[in-house]
């Protein structure tokens, strides 16, 4: 079944890693604009997932937090970061000038507020606030909106990237500071290797499902599928013809499970075709025609609910609601799920 080779794909069934990094590694990249959510995504997919395990890959600077692909927030390892913000440039400048036309923002405003980024994250992590301060201490115009567009700009253009978390807040630091440096992929290198990390981790999946992920242009994600075309398969499920990495085409029939997946999730966000793994009559309930996904509730595969964690002092409280009655989920497999998510959070 197609679900079930996701679910071991994406490592929700059986996982394989012990590390955020080896995990983010495999992945290729999970988005993130929730920075809490994204921690979970990841823990989620671990032997033995923690709060604490994630946040100090993320603040010894194994995993970072930054604006490539789409573009949009993601998770990457530092390894790969300059190879696919290289790849991705172009449609990242060509974003954010159609972005910066509407504020108003001058390219000779950029390459100041740059130099200036450059000088004021010399050897320090600066959250965005702080960022805001300094710059606007220089003389420059900082709204929030230009502010966005100018950090925005610096990730881009591979000068900043996430540093370590401050008072529980993320930080600015210089990418050259944060990350060692790596041999450099070509064009041809990078593409390949950016479609091996896609659907060893995301079979089975189309060209449109990649294309959509990456933010390639549709000859680019051809170029980078026929590059590992001996590693894929293309297996028929109902209507779909979709490739399957060669890792991931044994997937054994899964026993029954439940996911408490988080916003933005992999598992669904990361296709463009999502009917597969959920009835579209209940997608409004998962996300909106704003780009905004909501936590959901993973039976089998299949997306059947939502979940969001209530407000408590002292302990962590799930509430749990489905979009139809399905009396055949057994509460201990519900339970089973919102401990995992509670020692996720518990665990030292």
């Amino acid at each position: 079944m197609l679900t079930n080779i996701r679910l071991q794909c994406q490592q929700l069934t059986n996982p394989q890693f012990t590390t955020p990094k080896e995990l983010v590694a495999w992945m290729g990249a999970l988005q993130a604009q929730n920075y809490p959510m994204v921690k979970w995504a990841i823990g989620i997919r671990l032997k033995s997932g923690s709060l604490s395990i994630v946040e100090e890959a993320l603040q010894k600077g194994d995993i970072i937090r930054t604006h490539v692909m789409r573009p949009t927030w993601h998770i990457v390892v530092a390894e790969d970061l300059r190879w696919m913000l290289k790849l991705c440039y172009q449609r990242i400048k060509a974003a954010n000038e159609s972005w910066c036309r509407q504020v108003g923002i001058q390219e000779k405003e950029y390459l100041k507020c740059n130099r200036e980024i450059e000088k004021i994250l010399e050897g320090k992590h600066l959250t965005r606030e702080e960022m805001g301060i300094e710059l606007a201490r220089l003389g420059n115009i900082v709204d929030q909106t230009r502010l966005n567009h100018y950090l925005f700009r610096a990730e881009s253009e591979g000068i900043i990237c996430s540093g370590a978390d401050k008072n529980k807040k993320p930080t600015y630091v210089l990418l050259e500071e944060r990350i060692p440096p790596v041999k450099d992929l070509s064009k041809e290198e990078a593409l390949a290797k950016l479609a091996t990390n896609y659907f060893r981790s995301h079979s089975p999946a189309s060209l449109q499902d990649f294309t959509w992920w990456s933010g390639l242009l549709i000859s680019e994600a051809k170029q980078a599928i026929e590059a590992i075309k001996p590693d894929l398969h293309v297996e028929k499920y109902g209507s779909l013809e979709l490739y399957v990495h060669e890792s991931c085409q044994n997937a054994p029939s899964s026993r029954a499970q439940l996911h408490l997946l988080p916003s933005y999730d992999e598992y669904l966000i990361s296709y463009k075709e999502r009917g597969t793994v959920m009835d579209p009559i209940h997608h409004p309930k998962a996300f909106n025609n704003w780009g905004i996904f909501y936590p959901v509730i993973l039976y089998n595969g299949k997306v059947v609910g939502n979940w969001h964690k209530k407000a408590s002092k002292n302990q962590i409280k799930i509430e749990t609601t489905f979009f139809e009655d399905h009396p055949k989920i057994s509460e201990k497999l519900i339970n089973h799920a919102l401990e995992k998510y509670k020692a996720f959070f518990l665990m030292p």
